[in-house]
């Protein structure tokens, strides 16, 4: 069975070259979309490191020479997400989430919440989603940010009231790991730089349609979208998911108790503190100053290292920052190898002859309607990014004016963050707070269902608005 499973990828990926070729595509292209289609295979499953999948799958396909005949051509186009913007982007600021664990800020951010908001039960909530939502802009890994930066500080409050998985569990603990995971998903969506996927279907959306959505683009349509949505959803996980402890007055107690053990605010963070600063600002204000958000966040790590936030030897060793750099890299070639192998279009002429003669609306709400629901199928948001994006684009293409079509782009990556509330794999920090043990498998499926529905409601009326 682990043999089956380590060779899916491989084996669908032969099986659909075996079929005869489609009208309409080349037969490089048929068996472009087999690898790629057996690369997204790869991801779902994981038999091997993700990175290793997309890295196997541009060799594969640069070795057969199915993007073009060139020796130096299909080189320089496996390379070629290496040297994307982007990817450059989300490891440094990948960097940055290290800045905030090693010296302490993220952790003193979420204590010092808890010990003013945290003297009842929904006060803990609250503190719980700010704290996810002062570190989302600068943390777009929201596993780093969520499972590892909030969690761990969360972790040490349930047992403070006996609430255990196997001991009174609505006591506190379910609703505060129900808010945890809730939240993340809510700010995931608010910035572009608070969820590596988002970064990563800006380029898919550029180099799809030519159209770049800057960081202040993003904030400007949807955190006015979010922030309700935001504010709510501590209060709706404390009317559907209530705990039965309504008063924590230990937890402020335990929270000034760790802050004094901490000490008072340190040099490294308060220069934490402003190199984040200056990254948002840049990012919010980098074309109208001429500086591109890329070589900004590349300066700030810079600095980072030169003022010893973190060294250069965190850099190298950074294993995390460095699988995500080698992992988008390579979906960013395979992704692009979709349009120049002429199958997006292909893809897109299948499907949108049955969505002709739509209203513009419709298309667009029907669109982000099922891009949210198919992450049923993914247990990556990085997955579903990569396979379905460039998809529904093509599809969007001729059926709307392209003045709406980076509207509808805007609304389909906006929604990557909401979408991984659905079920316990949806997205990165999932496991970890299914993983505590306090909500069951079934009761986390039927609050996916429930909030999804909410979440989803607030994305498609955000759509029916912003078109």
């Amino acid at each position: 069975m682990d043999k089956l499973k380590k060779f899916s990828p491989v084996i669908v990926a032969i099986l659909m070259a075996l079929i005869p070729t489609p009208a309409g595509l080349t037969p490089e292209g048929w068996y472009f979309l087999s690898i790629f289609v057996g690369v997204v295979v790869g991801l779902i499953i994981e038999p091997v490191p993700a990175a290793l999948v997309g890295l196997f799958g541009v060799a594969v396909v640069a070795v057969l020479g199915l993007i073009d005949p060139s020796a130096k051509v299909s080189r320089n186009w496996m390379l070629s997400g290496f040297s994307n913007g982007v990817i450059w982007l989300i490891f440094a600021a990948f960097m940055f989430a290290l800045g905030y664990q090693k010296t302490g800020l993220g952790r003193r951010i979420s204590l010092l919440l808890i010990k003013y908001l945290g003297k009842n039960t929904l006060g803990l909530g609250y503190a719980v989603a700010i704290a996810d939502g002062i570190l989302a802009p600068f943390m777009p890994s929201n596993t780093a940010r969520s499972a590892g930066t909030i969690y761990p500080v969360v972790s040490n409050i349930p047992p403070m009231f006996n609430s255990t998985p196997d001991n009174a569990p609505r006591k506190i603990g379910c609703y505060l790991t129900w808010v945890g995971i809730a939240a993340t998903c809510v700010t995931s969506s608010m910035f572009v730089t608070a969820l590596a996927p988002n970064l990563l279907a800006v380029n898919l959306i550029e180099k799809g349609i030519g159209y770049s959505i800057g960081w202040g683009e993003w904030a400007s349509v949807m955190v006015p979208a979010m922030l309700p949505l935001f504010v709510l959803t501590p209060w709706l996980a404390y009317i559907v998911y209530a705990p039965t402890q309504k008063q924590s007055p230990e937890a402020p107690a335990w929270a000034a108790e760790e802050l004094k053990k901490m000490g008072s605010i340190s040099t490294k963070e308060l220069m934490m503190l402003g190199y984040a600063f200056m990254a948002l600002i840049f990012w919010v204000f980098g074309k109208q100053i001429g500086v591109n958000g890329t070589v900004a966040a590349v300066f700030v790590l810079t600095l980072m290292v030169l003022t010893k936030i973190i060294s250069w030897e965190d850099v190298l060793t950074n294993k995390g920052a460095w699988n995500v750099f080698v992992w988008f890299a390579t979906l960013v070639a395979m992704a692009s190898g979709l349009k120049k192998a002429g199958i997006l279009a292909w893809l897109g002429d299948q499907v949108s002859v049955y969505l002709q003669g739509m209203p513009e609306g419709s298309v667009a709400v029907l669109l982000v309607v099922l891009f949210f629901a198919l992450h049923y199928f993914f247990a990556s948001t990085t997955a579903h990014t990569t396979a379905l994006l460039p998809l529904f684009l093509a599809i969007a293409t001729p059926l709307v004016s392209p003045a709406m079509l980076p509207k509808i782009a805007l609304m389909l990556a906006g929604s990557l963050g909401v979408m991984g509330i659905i079920t316990p794999y949806a997205t990165g920090p999932s496991p970890i707070w299914y993983g505590s043990g306090f909500i069951s498998q079934a009761r986390w499926w039927a609050l996916g269902a429930i909030f999804g529905a909410i979440y989803l409601g607030v994305m498609v009326g955000v759509t029916i608005l912003y078109i």
